[in-house]
């Protein structure tokens, strides 16, 4: 019981302390996955790396913690705005 009430305290202090930062802060692109740090439970990176179809690029989402860390699970999702060079 103790176990499931802290494991509910810590998903809403982060989801309070990721609805705090700014929406440029909560999404960030990387030129290769080889460069992405750790990614979070629950947080989204993008990556733009060529490996999608046009106008879509790769999102990574931190998706299950485990003992050996947390699972990425990747895929192509919509491009927004414009690429920068």
């Amino acid at each position: 019981m103790i176990a499931k009430l802290s494991a509910l305290v810590l998903v809403a202090a982060f989801a309070s302390s990721v609805s705090a930062l700014p929406a440029s802060a909560q999404l960030q692109i990387f030129p290769r996955e080889q460069d992405v740090p750790e990614v979070r439970l629950g947080q989204r990176v993008q990556v733009d790396d060529g490996s999608c179809p046009t106008g879509q690029i790769k999102e990574l989402l931190g998706t299950t913690l485990t003992t050996a860390g947390v699972t990425r699970v990747s895929k192509c999702v919509p491009r927004l705005g414009t690429k920068k060079r």
